[in-house]
């Protein structure tokens, strides 16, 4: 298996002593309750409090600022000792560095509220999500065959959570993939077609990168119509157009019009590998010589740091539970195979845009 040095180094070699590994045993024992516990000692305003507060501030002061009793903070306290986001100095709480990232890195922010809100309950259903091939948990919200046809119907909080998640990391690398495609191609993109544009983000970024681009967005008719109302009466809004499709369904192809660029963000990983091979096929046999997939996936072999693909191997259950019950962050050499399955090369690979994507460039053989 082709690992980045850093994931090599944590992932081929066992050298943890045997009291570090029992506590790391522990800690999974534990997971759910150490991040109940994480959660509210920032929704209470408790780790927000000890950072302003430079030599910290004892219980009693901690209860009565935030709202909450004397008992509730005492627990709270004491379970993030052990979990180490906080330390104490005499009678008095302090914040540690893991504690300051919990509530200020916006990544993990963005995890901490799509854990809770969107997985939390129908992890539950892991299992049943393995043995079945669906995603057992997504009956925790409503009976959808996947998460993607319950979006525009699924509590407020809970859709928030996720576009929040979506969002923030495909929203970091665009700037670096509108200059990949519009400044740096050796040919003018005049047409894309963005395939699963969701609510049209990647889209208003294309319309205000370049003028004389127009993008079609290819997504389900419910995506279809939460992206016209989100992009109503914005500039450039009359540039992006709907095909509405379920390519789920063999059955829908892929336009038949000339595009320059075929655009698939945080796409692939949402279906099978059976299931990508089809959809790629699809896009091949609408393609030219000139056409271009563009395909931007986190792959987690390719991160420079472990960290990330802590977070994207872990994202990979939320797919099984809750998502699809079939699909995953995928491995690239995972992803290369089925563009060759499709009928599809891999022209090139660029790496480390925005927190972790790559865009593997594909032509047709």
């Amino acid at each position: 298996m082709k690992l980045t040095p850093s994931l090599e180094a944590m992932y081929t070699h066992d050298t943890t002593k045997a009291g570090v590994a029992q506590r790391r045993a522990q800690e999974i024992a534990f997971a759910p309750v150490v991040f109940q516990v994480s959660r509210l000692m920032i929704k209470y305003g408790i780790l927000e409090m000890l950072q302003n507060r430079k030599d910290g501030a004892t219980e009693a002061e901690i209860a009565a600022q935030c709202g909450i009793s004397r008992y509730a903070a005492k627990v709270l306290l004491e379970a993030s000792l052990s979990i180490g986001t906080v330390i104490v100095d005499g009678d008095n709480y302090k914040l540690t560095k893991t504690g300051w990232f919990l509530l200020n890195d916006e990544s993990t922010r963005a995890d901490l509220d799509f854990n809770h809100d969107v997985n939390y309950l129908g992890l539950f259903y892991l299992d049943e999500a393995l043995e079945q091939g669906k995603p057992a948990g997504l009956k925790v919200f409503g009976e959808w065959p996947t998460i993607y046809e319950a979006l525009s119907s699924l509590p407020d909080q809970v859709k928030k959570s996720w576009f929040g998640f979506d969002h923030f990391y495909s929203d970091n690398s665009f700037k670096e993939a509108l200059e990949m495609i519009f400044d740096k191609a050796e040919k003018p993109v005049r047409k894309l077609l963005d395939v699963g544009g969701n609510t049209g983000r990647w889209a208003m970024q294309c319309v205000g990168h370049n003028k004389d681009v127009n993008v079609t967005i290819m997504d389900l008719p419910q995506q279809i119509g939460m992206m016209r109302e989100q992009t109503a009466g914005k500039d450039g809004a009359d540039r992006i157009h709907g095909f509405p499709g379920n390519l789920l369904d063999e059955n829908t192809k892929f336009p038949t019009e000339h595009f320059d660029v075929i655009w698939m963000s945080q796409f692939l990983d949402c279906f099978s590998e059976e299931q990508i091979v089809s959809i790629l096929r699809r896009a091949a046999e609408s393609m030219d010589a000139d056409t271009r997939i563009y395909i931007m996936e986190t792959f987690w072999d390719r991160q420079k740091y472990e960290t990330a693909a802590y977070v994207l191997t872990l994202t990979s259950i939320y797919f099984t539970a809750l998502a699809n019950g079939n699909s995953k962050m995928y491995h690239s050499d995972d992803m290369a195979r089925l563009v060759e399955e499709a009928g599809l090369e891999v022209e090139a690979l660029h790496d480390n845009l925005g927190l972790g994507h790559s865009i593997m460039v594909c032509r047709k053989k």
